[in-house]
């Protein structure tokens, strides 16, 4: 197998944590988790918000409740219900020191749900993470453990399937395990990006980043217009491309790319397996500003001096070429899926010299390896070591307060410089009145639709604090409005407005749902909450509801500023 090399590179170079692995998992050691013909949705590390996908997406033919299978002998090691990410999960530790994770579950097996069940009653919670003592959930390769669903973070029904490392936290790619998913079709390439990464760089005489489409030509590409690109000074490329595996019209990403100039090779990553804490780098490891702005998601060919991903191979001068010459280069793109199905992209560009305007920076040097401040009267922020994966002219406003809200707004850069974690951020509470101040939240500004979102944040010595994961417009808001309550399925005293389920709406206008709390008849019955349909529901439990008699149903929903609602019903079941 190819990760097989892989893995000999890095014991050889010591690069990461992958660099202690064991030997390789024998590919033929998964059965495939499902008994239907497998379609993907989605494939391994392909490019998504904030994180690389850390497995395959399996279609379910478009619905839900289709059986799910262990893929080999093990135990139950971890049980995951929540409302968002992977919603009802299923972890399986097996004899190999690997773990198969099955997401986005409807539901899980009779003894499996008996036991998750009873703990949450136990705890009176919806939203679990159990860990499960070895042994006491066992498993074979290819009994049935669950149904296929929609929950959580899901977009449509599907099953998402991972294989890791259990000791070392590694993402393996599934695909490399005999998953018998049909692909003859090679990858895609759309455009490339070419970036002056120093100030006396310009590309076709611009100093900001050039897009150029691409064209099929054969079993490869070409640029649109087939042109020579002038570049000068120290350049980069970035190239947008994804995979398409056969039978399926989703657009996947790739497993490899390589990219030479003058047939010597400056950059390349395969997709064999990534270290889970490392997977937010991904947002070093893309065009960041383009995605934010326009969806586009393309992969960065160069690296930026703080993106530590360990998926490079033979990286020279951060893939950054340097046009000084005045000479012609030859620069070949190579990309390839899982199943070595590959395309090229071959272009030409010319060293040139050109005369530049010199631009002034405009802000604050913050640099990705220094602990960086912004500190006045009125507000502060913090931007640690690490947190940026580049030197940047960091740029700082004031500007005047909006009606309704409690501070001026503080522009923070933008929200196109990517942050690699939450960084602390303190704004001066001198207009909230002391009625007001346990409900004050940070509140920042969509740059697009001016909407405001809580940022979270909490009063504390004449501050609101909190921290903050995107940048861009900042001021303080209050929440006094307590969550909404909708009912679906049931009238106070109307019987026949009851099925087997209990339905309600529920929402919040600023700081989100913390915490429900439904009881019947005095006693707490287990409410799903589907967050992304802001929706509560009980399924009645012949285990442990009385049936045939009248009973009295509340619901109580707080927010993260404790403002409670609370909807009471009579009814007969």
């Amino acid at each position: 197998m190819k990760h097989i090399l892989k893995t000999m590179l890095f014991l050889a170079i010591g690069l990461s944590a992958r660099s202690q692995l064991p030997e390789p998992v024998d590919p033929n050691y998964y059965a495939v988790p499902v008994k239907i013909p497998v379609f993907l949705a989605g494939n391994f590390a392909e490019l998504r918000p904030n994180h690389f996908h850390a497995g395959i997406d399996i279609k379910t033919q478009g619905r839900t409740g289709l059986s799910v299978f262990a893929a080999a002998d093990g135990f139950i090691a971890r049980i995951v219900i929540s409302p968002t990410g992977y919603g009802k999960v299923l972890y399986i530790n097996h004899p190999n020191g690997t773990t198969t994770v099955y997401g986005h579950l409807e539901g899980f097996s009779n003894l499996i749900d008996d036991y998750i069940r009873k703990i949450q009653y136990e705890k009176e919670v919806f939203a679990v993470d159990q860990q499960v003592p070895e042994g006491r959930l066992p498993v074979k390769k290819g009994e049935l453990i669950a149904r296929s669903g929609n929950s959580g973070s899901s977009g449509g029904p599907h099953l998402h399937f991972e294989i890791r490392r259990t000791k070392e936290q590694v993402y393996l790619n599934p695909l490399l395990f005999h998953i018998p998913v049909k692909d003859k079709t090679k990858p895609a390439i759309q455009s490339i990006m070419v970036y002056p990464v120093s100030d006396d760089a310009s590309v076709s005489g611009k100093q900001t980043p050039q897009r150029f489409e691409t064209v099929p030509t054969g079993n490869a590409y070409q640029l649109k217009a087939n042109q020579t690109i002038q570049v000068s000074g120290k350049i980069g490329f970035g190239i947008q491309a994804f995979d398409i595996l056969d039978g399926s019209p989703n657009k996947c990403g790739v497993y490899s790319i390589r990219l030479t100039i003058d047939n010597e090779q400056i950059y390349s990553f395969t997709m064999d397996d990534f270290v889970i804490e490392e997977s937010r780098y991904i947002n070093s490891h893309i065009d960041y500003e383009r995605a934010i702005r326009s969806g586009q998601r393309l992969y960065r060919t160069w690296l930026e001096p703080g993106n530590k991903l360990n998926i490079y191979e033979n990286v020279v001068k951060r893939g950054i070429f340097k046009a000084t010459d005045n000479h012609l280069h030859h620069v070949k793109f190579e990309i390839a899926d899982a199943y070595g199905n590959a395309t090229s992209l071959a272009f030409n560009i010319k060293s040139v010299e050109t005369e530049l305007t010199q631009v002034e920076p405009k802000g604050e040097l913050f640099k990705y390896n220094h602990n960086n401040h912004i500190r006045n009267d009125e507000l502060e922020f913090s931007v640690p070591e690490g947190a940026l994966y580049n030197d940047v002219d960091f740029l700082y406003f004031r500007k005047p307060a909006i009606p309704k809200f409690y501070s001026p707004v503080f522009q923070l850069h933008n929200p196109y410089l990517a942050l690699h974690f939450a960084c602390p951020l303190r704004i001066k509470a001198t207009n909230i009145p002391t009625n007001l101040q346990e409900k004050a939240t940070l509140a920042q500004i969509d740059p697009v639709t001016g909407k405001i979102l809580s940022a979270t944040g909490k009063y504390a010595d004449g501050w609101v604090e909190g921290n903050i994961r995107v940048l861009g417009s900042y001021t303080l808001a209050v929440d006094t409005v307590a969550p909404g309550i909708t009912p679906l399925s049931i009238v106070d005293k109307k019987t026949n407005k009851v099925s087997d389920k209990v339905q309600f709406k529920i929402s919040d206008n600023l700081s989100g749902i913390e915490k429900y709390y439904g009881t019947i008849d005095g006693l707490w019955v287990l409410f799903e909450y589907d967050l992304k349909n802001n929706l509560l529901s009980y399924t009645f439990d012949k285990k442990r509801f009385q049936f045939n008699k009248n009973h009295t149903l509340n619901l109580e929903v707080t927010d993260y500023k404790g403002n409670k609602s609370t909807y009471k019903a009579n009814f007969y079941k």
